[in-house]
């Protein structure tokens, strides 16, 4: 079954080759056409092949689902007087985070699905067709696990956690332990990727690694929470370990953004987060100029950003981060994609998964231009069992 799409005001592809070399370029009246789930042909509308069936989408803009790679969906508990204490001045620190296991731990299997599909329903909604989610709010053998399987269920891919914080009531030569043994053994066959917050209050440089090390070791790519509060470690490690992100990057020195470049790390921004935590925005504009692959992800979760909108991150990311609106996109989308390794997504080339995000708009220039509108006219994402 083939349809083709026609009447697309701008297509955003992220391919190069019908982009005339330029990723951030954008197709006026264009067509595409969707086979089998796959992006079978791109190009301007008028010399759109036949297809089983036409759809007019009568001048919007077409673009790629966003690829969310951040976000903390396996969780339970509301942490609202956490977030008015912040706004009336007192600072975002990790600890906040045990609160929020203490609800997690309490919560019935059925009550965290529900959570997921909640959150994972409310995100595809707005545009976004390919989402990561972490374990990290169990913090126990058990628990992690439980995490993971729910979390597989629902998610494109999953990320285990478990070196968040250290769990309450145990030391942390003791956690350090569970962690790079049982925990790690017991979570392995049912994540892809292994993250660890390294910062004040969490994990050093030290713990981190022996945590990232030993997840290698059983075949998981590797992420990284890193210099969120302080120009901590965290970007160093990601680089040298070959990280396929580095997720916060707020304070970054010289030499973070000049390693962040020569590397294939992606330096994931939440946009979100920074607002809701009062930090320095994530200085994306000088990544970007120095070489750097960036990503923009929502970090939806309870704490620190309880959002699932991709888009108010890409406005943001316009309005105070000095992207370019075509920059901010391939960020969303693209990034996204590279963040998570994947080249199957974030992209409408030929061969690619058909997820569309159809704006109620003539170009993706009105994602920043009417920022807070709610311009999603439609999703088409691809069944994932293709």
């Amino acid at each position: 079954m083939s349809t083709v799409y026609t009447g697309i005001g701008e297509l955003t592809t992220n391919d190069p080759e019908v982009d005339g070399g330029d990723l951030l370029a954008r197709v006026p009246d264009a067509a595409l056409v969707v086979e089998d789930g796959r992006v079978a042909w791109t190009g301007p509308s008028d010399r759109a092949p036949a297809a089983d069936e036409r759809v007019d989408l009568g001048g919007r803009a077409v673009l790629p689902g966003w690829v969310d790679s951040h976000s903390h969906l396996v969780f339970a508990g509301d942490r609202t007087s956490e977030f008015e204490a912040r706004m009336a001045g007192k600072p975002y620190a990790a600890g906040g985070i045990a609160t929020t296991v203490t609800a997690t731990r309490a919560a019935t299997d059925d009550q965290l699905r529900a959570g997921l599909r909640r959150h994972v329903a409310e995100a595809l909604a707005q545009g976004t067709t390919t989402l990561e989610t972490k374990t990290g709010y169990g913090l126990t053998v058990a628990e992690e696990l439980r995490a993971a399987r729910l979390a597989a269920e629902v998610t494109d891919e999953v990320s285990w956690l478990g070196a968040h914080i250290v769990a309450p009531g145990v030391s942390p030569e003791d956690y350090l332990a569970e962690l790079v043994g049982p925990q790690l053994d017991a979570v392995a066959g049912h994540v892809r990727w292994a993250d660890v917050f390294c910062e004040t209050g969490a994990f050093d440089e030290e713990q981190s690694r022996a945590v990232l090390l030993a997840a290698r070791a059983a075949g998981l790519g590797l992420r990284v929470h890193g210099n969120q509060l302080t120009q901590g470690p965290g970007v160093r490690l990601a680089c040298e370990l070959d990280a396929a992100s580095v997720d916060h990057c707020n304070h970054l020195a010289p030499a973070d953004v000049a390693a962040l470049a020569a590397s294939d790390t992606v330096a994931t921004v939440l946009p979100a987060c920074d607002l809701s935590t009062r930090q320095p925005l994530a200085p994306a504009r000088r990544l970007l100029d120095a070489g750097a692959q960036v990503a923009i992800a929502a970090n939806c979760n309870p704490g620190s950003s309880y959002t699932s909108s991709v888009a108010f991150c890409v406005a943001t990311a316009v309005l105070q981060m000095h992207l370019t609106v075509a920059e901010a996109v391939h960020a969303a989308t693209f990034g996204g994609a590279q963040a998570l390794r994947r080249t199957d997504v974030g992209r409408l080339t030929v061969g690619a998964r058909a997820d569309l995000h159809v704006l109620d708009a003539p170009s993706v220039t009105h994602l920043a231009y009417r920022p807070g509108v709610p311009l999603t006219h439609a999703v088409h994402r691809a069944h994932r069992s293709d």
